[in-house]
């Protein structure tokens, strides 16, 4: 039986002396198979890495449901960053979203040919940036739910049911300082961030499935960060949650602008921070 594919796109790169098929010799892409380079039919620099993948698991029906399957989205999502993390070893990339698939590698050539100019300004915008995501988490005691016993040193003249009410205002209490810390640990990344970032993209909070680790996830942004300001950039921030008990600050990257690779359509960058 013969197995159909389709064209994987995984991102746009700048390729400028030819070199950059070399890094992708032996990568997996997505269902393991190779990774090769599409270039617009003027040889240009401006290519697009792409790797075919059976069309019975992207076409519409199939793909809508696998996205419900984190089995099978992690290792799609694991393939798409190894690709894209090859590139930008090497070249400014504008990583595409995930399961962006063409019917084959000629319509990849036409979108390339029709958008080149488009990308190679956006790429030329991102040159020596990097992304670095900023997640702000509260660990407040559960607002809902049975709560803790009341602490050794409780009280002793209360009565059961006052030592209960008693505990459960401080519960409160906690959780509310808990989200106050945060609004001000959030004001204080926002400073330092102002500093270093060039952009910033506010994601929705991660929930659910998602949402791992200990605690609330309360904000959930990306920067776009001068490659020479990264680690300033990750201590300041890091540094923002100091004195805030309940709240934590989780700073993640360097990452290629997965954020910041917006289509050519969309507006251009804007300054991060007002």
């Amino acid at each position: 039986m013969t197995t159909e594919s389709v064209t994987y796109a995984y991102a746009v790169a700048q390729d400028p002396d030819g070199s950059l098929e070399e890094a992708l010799t032996g990568l997996p892409g997505v269902a393991d198979g190779p990774v090769h380079l599409v270039r617009a039919a003027d040889r240009g620099e401006v290519v697009v890495a792409v790797g075919a993948v059976p069309e019975q698991d992207f076409e519409e029906t199939a793909l809508r449901a696998h996205l419900e399957d984190l089995d099978w989205l992690e290792s799609v999502a694991r393939a798409h960053h190894r690709v894209i993390e090859a590139l930008a070893a090497r070249t400014t990339v504008l990583p595409l979203r995930l399961a962006t698939v063409y019917l084959d590698d000629a319509r990849v050539r036409q979108m390339l040919g029709t958008r080149q100019e488009a990308f190679a300004e956006r790429l030329s915008d991102l040159a020596a940036h990097t992304e670095w995501g900023v997640k702000i988490y509260v660990e407040a005691p559960a607002a809902t739910g049975r709560p803790a016993e009341p602490p050794a040193d409780a009280d002793a003249d209360l009565s059961p049911g006052r030592a209960y009410l008693s505990h459960r205002k401080a519960q409160r209490h906690a959780r509310e300082d808990a989200y106050r810390d945060a609004e001000e640990v959030s004001r204080r990344v926002e400073e330092a961030a102002r500093g270093h970032a060039v952009d910033r993209v506010q994601h929705r909070v991660q929930q659910g499935e998602l949402a791992r680790g200990p605690g609330e996830n309360v904000i959930n942004d990306a920067y776009l960060v001068p490659l020479e300001h990264g680690e300033s950039f990750r201590a300041e921030v890091s540094r923002a949650a100091e004195g805030s008990s309940g709240v934590r600050v989780e700073v993640t990257g360097p990452w290629a602008p997965y954020s910041f690779a917006t289509p050519p359509e969309a507006e251009p960058l804007k300054r991060a921070a007002p």
